[in-house]
């Protein structure tokens, strides 16, 4: 379980693997990895992924084909930036929400304004995914916990403060980007439970 608040941008540094096997990622951070043990879960841009090996400042991940196809990792090269996020403890601050790291779909940036200090996105949401985005719910973008400001069909709205595009890759996004989107675990669970009546 994660809280989608990000806690390093991490780069990817090799990509090995693929051609109908799994693919490895090796990751550099800034991670103290002397605490990160072999087998341990942390969140890549929403994805929760287990360590498989590591070294001084980089770590590494293998990844299913079916992952690569459901989510954007399969568009990550070297040099690229993600979003970090190690597995929540007890006794940890719950900063955002509940985050499973099992990305739903994803969401597409189509459009980016200012908005005094902050900036406004609004991403487009696969089509059997918007009814679970409502006003002033959460979801999580590249594994960042955001509040839903508006909703309109398959698009919603939410700022992003100057410190959060700062420290995510959020800064990096542009009008196209794509994004891994999970909703929020409470508005699947009710609407199974509607489903069911």
């Amino acid at each position: 379980m994660f809280t989608g608040i990000v806690t390093d941008l991490g780069e990817v540094r090799r990509v090995t693997g693929g051609g109908g096997k799994e693919t490895r990622f090796e990751i550099a951070t800034a991670y103290d990895l002397a605490g990160v043990e072999i087998g341990a879960s942390i969140a890549h841009n929403g994805v929760c992924l287990t360590i498989i090996d590591k070294g001084g400042d980089w770590y590494a991940v293998e990844v299913s084909a079916e992952t690569l196809s459901k989510t954007t990792l399969g568009d990550w090269q070297t040099g690229t930036r993600v979003n970090l996020e190690r597995a929540l403890k007890v006794g940890d601050e719950l900063g955002g929400h509940i985050v499973s790291g099992h990305v739903d779909g994803v969401a597409v940036v189509a459009s980016i304004r200012p908005e005094n200090q902050s900036m406004r996105f609004v991403f487009e949401a696969p089509a059997d995914l918007a009814r679970f985005v409502a006003p002033k719910g959460s979801v999580a973008l590249d594994g960042v916990s955001l509040t839903v400001n508006e909703v309109d069909g398959r698009r919603f709205g939410i700022n992003v403060i100057p410190h959060t595009q700062s420290v995510t890759t959020f800064g990096g996004l542009r009008e196209g980007s794509r994004v891994n989107m999970e909703i929020d675990m409470l508005a699947r669970y009710v609407a199974r439970l509607l489903d069911k009546e």
